[in-house]
């Protein structure tokens, strides 16, 4: 199901119908996805892949489901687990091959033997950056770009829960805020970072809560149900192209293998992958076209015999391309005129010329900065789910995520105990602590230095005045 934040007037909550063949698009995608990463695996191990294998097994709907709701002249930057949302936009999986086995065929002759690669004359595909979060300030800048142009475009990247901590994150996603950027950013909520499980570095539940600190739209949905996972995406699209500023998207998935093909996972315990294992997105969706009368097993043999020779195809041709000659390693370090950059303007210049585009350097403060306790959002109605339990969802229905401030808020001990609660200028987030964890109020926490003594732990403070007392005593006591 979807839910979203107070965010959400005007936006509308349930995309346009898709056809028939859009619904087997999207079987299509996702199974090619999971065919060509499991024969990535087996090269992996045949020692024929240069770089590393980041398996998306169980989170081919996010993906394929963003990335659909896209139009050709929308941009996308892809992170290591989205190789199906490259597919929707125009790659084959020879790409994918030649990349990953570093041959002189693969989009970037060789020269990297991962996911970095992308297109920006025709594909509009910005290729990953390995810092996580760095790629949400740059498509917000490309989706700013984008609209100064008059494009009318709308940019999308991916994050995971780990990558949502990370500094560049925020900057960014409040940069796209203040600026209203046409920008979704998609965070893949796969319960664990690396090795840590979510609950250990997120005080919070729901990550798209983090949208009402921004004051964007934050969206909540099945990232195991491929058409909830492109409702939400397509409704967040519409409001981005209507000019109503960024959208904050949260798919709870997992993440059914390690890290890499390295990482055997032996942290995650086995009853969560057996949960997960009856979510798997492609067989929620095979029984959902089933169901809905919209294959049969006719066109199911056809879809998959396709995939199989595609594949094969594909595979045949990387591994028989050549490795890339010695001399091109010096050869595209540096652009020396190699290729042209041009402006697409798609509206007239002098409108963001001046005098058309002047601004008066005065702004207007509408309550002059006076301090106001924040309005409770109006809710928003709830609908029926129609969906069977464990099953896909065909009509996703929208809800609210439950206001911030809907209790009174649990504030830290001693933290800001001079200012109350309801005149910070943003509600606090409404997080209960554990009961065998929760410190009294009243009760003296004394400050710790982690590694070693220092100037503020208060243990100490009180030896060294101990100390100096006990001195005080011996002086007196040998003038007596």
């Amino acid at each position: 199901m979807i839910h979203s934040n107070q965010q959400t007037e005007g936006v509308e909550s349930m995309p346009p119908q898709l056809t028939r063949e859009q619904h087997l698009d999207l079987y299509y995608f996702m199974q090619l996805d999971r065919q060509l990463e499991e024969r990535l695996v087996r090269l992996h191990r045949q020692n024929k892949i240069i770089g590393g294998v980041y398996s998306s097994l169980g989170q081919e709907a996010i993906s394929v489901g963003t990335a659909y709701a896209l139009e050709k002249r929308d941009w996308l930057a892809p992170m290591i687990r989205n190789i199906g949302a490259l597919m929707v936009k125009g790659f084959k999986p020879r790409d994918i091959f030649t990349q990953h086995m570093g041959k002189y065929t693969s989009p970037t002759q060789g020269k990297d033997g991962a996911s970095h690669f992308g297109d920006l004359k025709d594909r509009h595909v910005v290729s990953p950056i390995s810092m996580l979060g760095d790629l949400i300030p740059v498509m917000t800048g490309v989706a700013m770009a984008g609209r100064y142009l008059g494009q009318k475009i709308v940019a999308m990247t991916w994050i995971g829960d780990g990558g949502s901590s990370t500094g560049v994150f925020h900057e960014g996603l409040n940069f796209a805020a203040v600026q209203r950027a046409p920008f979704v950013l998609v965070i893949e909520n796969n319960q664990w970072a690396y090795s840590t499980p979510v609950s250990r570095h997120v005080p919070i539940r729901d990550l798209a809560n983090r949208a009402a600190a921004y004051g964007i739209t934050g969206v909540i949905a099945d990232g195991n149900d491929v058409l909830a996972v492109y409702q939400a995406a397509k409704s967040a699209v519409d409001q981005c192209r209507a000019g109503r500023g960024p959208v904050l998207i949260e798919l709870k998935t997992m993440r059914m293998k390690g890290h890499a093909q390295h990482d055997g996972a032996e942290y995650v315990p086995k009853e969560m992958l057996e949960f997960w294992k009856t979510q798997d997105p492609i067989e929620r969706y095979q029984r959902y076209l089933s169901e809905h009368n919209l294959w049969d097993e006719k066109t199911k043999s056809e879809i998959d015999a396709r995939i199989n020779r595609e594949l094969d195809e594909d595979q045949k041709f990387a591994e028989e391309s050549p490795m890339p000659p010695p001399e091109l390693a010096e050869q595209g370090v540096y652009c020396n005129g190699c290729h042209t950059v041009e402006a697409v303007w798609q509206r007239p210049q002098k409108e963001v010329m001046p005098p058309a585009a002047s601004v008066p350097a005065v702004w207007k403060v509408a309550d002059f900065g006076a301090a106001q306790k924040s309005t409770p959002p109006k809710p928003v109605a709830e609908k029926a789910n129609a969906g069977k339990p464990n099953g896909p969802l065909p009509a996703a229905a929208a809800r609210p995520v439950p206001p911030v401030n809907a209790k009174p808020p649990y504030v830290r001990p001693n933290a800001r105990p001079n200012v109350p609660s309801n005149a910070l200028p943003s509600p606090v987030m409404d997080i209960e602590p554990e009961e065998e964890t929760a410190v009294k109020p009243e009760a003296e926490v004394p400050l710790r230095v982690p590694f070693g003594r220092g100037p503020k732990d208060k243990a100490f403070v009180q030896q060294r005045e101990a100390k100096v007392q006990e001195k005080r005593h011996r002086h007196k006591k040998g003038r007596r």
